[in-house]
């Protein structure tokens, strides 16, 4: 399957807030509590253009939203399909945020998740970022990273 990274539009917020409920709410359990991508403003990221989806030309797979910030850029929210998953789709939306951000100049790309989501916490140290430390705000216990772009 050809998979395609675009830019989001607005026709896709649906799909968008869909998809971060579908791909985030086996975690409520774990949490405690929503997770905050569930409740993020997606049509702002959206309008900003700081958000992207993958796309097979018809479905949309997963999302991403990533942020320049000073000296790099955030890697806000990924999320991937249920349907999706296991089929590098994520993977792919997070070397998309840093074929970007290198694009951009950013020197590194940093992001958090939570320490309730394991599968992240073996995931990022795997693409080359490493745990610069960890913190709890607003409720939520996050696991922060980040990688140098060369």
């Amino acid at each position: 399957m050809a998979v395609q990274i675009r830019p989001a539009r607005s026709s896709d917020l649906p799909e968008i807030q869909a998809c971060a409920k579908q791909a985030f709410e086996p975690y409520i359990a774990r949490m405690g509590q929503r997770p905050a991508p569930m409740d993020a403003d997606y049509a702002t990221a959206i309008r900003s253009g700081y958000a992207h989806v993958a796309t097979d030309g018809q479905t949309l797979l997963g999302f991403i939203v990533f942020t320049p910030k000073t000296g790099g850029t955030l890697l806000d929210t990924v999320a991937v399909s249920p349907k999706a998953r296991g089929m590098g789709i994520g993977k792919a939306l997070i070397a998309f945020c840093e074929t970007s951000a290198r694009a951009a100049g950013s020197a590194k790309v940093t992001l958090y998740t939570n320490a309730a989501m394991p599968e992240n916490l073996s995931l990022y140290p795997a693409l080359g970022y490493h745990e610069t430390h960890r913190a709890t705000k607003n409720g939520f216990h996050r696991v922060y990273f980040e990688k140098p772009l060369p």
